[in-house]
């Protein structure tokens, strides 16, 4: 009999115990699968989302990523400015704002027991440039025209925004301590903003939001956005040439930033855990085996004594392993992906996470290392029990068993 069948054997006479061991590696199995996930998870679902913006560099006055230092100044000059190089396909401006949007109009009974005001706080992202714009149409269509605006799904399903619908629009362009009579602006489309911050989000034309800034607004813009015609690295050369003062990033070195500041923390707690993970794992495996050996310890020596070589037995002991871990890694799986989708709503739900951001993102090489990793912990939890196989005196032992 081969020595898998013959493990296979000695699993099924012990239900119990096998059943606790596949059951606890899939939970262990489900946890790791999860770090390996969020170890890399926010890096490749950033990329993801510098990648679905269409554009390949960043072009700020700080070289931090919009809204996160000091506007470009003169923004319509450096629009034009940019366009015009031969390295350059396309160039946008981008500014935000924050604002307030009047509540649509409800019933009696609904103002008496809603507690909210009638506004709500927005954010508005406007943009300067030839479309299409860096925000993806799910639903209408994009804005072509002054005092048009789209909305994220988020605020059409809260707030009932509905396509055609008209919002008085009261921006916060200076100050926040301004006080502007409000814009009324039609909705035209429900769009996703990939890297929008924020619960409601309005985005429209550059021309739209100075309108409702009443000329009190300056010529500023937080980012330009640009894509290249050839290669990035040289069109970014050309971009810097051309202004000295203003700092280009291209998708890769903003991911590069990203991964030595931001996401070191998630790829720390992702290495503590799936090493605690890994080593209770192990010990839980070596516990088992070595209580099913220490009660089979008759059976062995016998069957020792019969021809059976050492090498069989130790094999034996390893198949053992391997069949516990491996159903345990199998169900961890589906497991894993449930508990992923889960942790990411939760995550998500933090204040100032993109809605297009993920922090468990499923990578082929993720589950080449989900399946080593457990090999290895499965070998490695063997190599005591089948220390005490390999050197199990078989005379002794026989005589042990019939004595007691």
């Amino acid at each position: 009999m081969r020595a898998l069948a013959f493990a296979w054997r000695s699993l099924v006479r012990q239900p119990a115990r096998t059943a606790l061991g596949v059951l606890g590696v899939a939970a262990v199995g489900a946890l790791l699968f999860d770090m390996l996930l969020l170890s890399d998870g926010l890096v490749t679902s950033m990329r993801d989302v510098l990648d679905r913006t269409g554009f390949d560099i960043r072009v700020t006055a700080t070289g931090e990523l919009p809204r996160g230092g000091s506007r470009i100044p003169n923004a319509s000059a450096v629009l034009k400015t940019f366009a015009a190089l031969p390295e350059v396909e396309r160039v946008m401006a981008i500014r935000f704002a924050d604002g307030t949007v009047g509540v649509a109009p409800r019933s009696r009974t609904s103002v008496e027991n809603d507690a909210r005001p009638p506004y709500d706080t927005v954010s508005v992202q406007a943009v300067d440039g030839d479309a299409p714009y860096p925000w993806t149409v799910l639903r209408g269509r994009d804005v072509s025209g002054l005092n048009e605006v789209v909305v994220n799904e988020a605020m059409a399903q809260d707030l009932g925004v509905a396509l055609g619908a008209s919002l008085p629009l009261r921006p916060q362009c200076l100050s926040r301590s301004e006080v502007l009579p409000p814009t009324t602006v039609r909705v035209v489309g429900i769009v996703e903003f990939p890297l929008a911050l924020g619960d409601f989000i309005v985005g429209s034309a550059m021309a739209t939001l100075d309108a409702a800034c009443g000329g009190n607004s300056s010529d500023e813009a937080e980012a330009m956005l640009v894509r290249a015609t050839g290669d990035v690295d040289v069109a970014a050369t050309a971009l810097a040439r051309a202004r000295p003062d203003l700092r280009p990033m291209t998708n890769a070195q903003v991911l590069g930033r990203l991964q030595r500041t931001g996401f070191t923390y998630f790829q720390q707690i992702s290495a503590v855990l799936t090493t605690v993970t890994l080593a209770f794992a192990l010990l839980l495996i070596t516990v088992l085996l070595t209580v099913s050996v220490n009660q089979r310890v008759g059976e062995i020596a016998a069957l020792r004594a019969l021809g059976l070589s050492r090498a069989r037995v130790v094999a034996d002991v390893l198949c053992e392993s391997l069949l516990i871990v491996g159903f345990g890694g199998l169900l961890s799986l589906p497991l894993g992906f449930a508990l992923a989708q889960g942790l990411d709503r939760i995550l998500k739900d933090m204040p100032g996470i993109p809605s297009a951001m993920h922090f468990f993102v499923f990578q082929p090489q993720a589950l080449a290392w989900h399946g080593g990793l457990l090999a290895l912990t499965a070998f490695i939890a063997a190599l005591y029990p089948m220390r005490l196989v390999a050197g199990l005196p078989i005379a002794t032992t026989l005589r042990n068993e019939v004595t007691s």
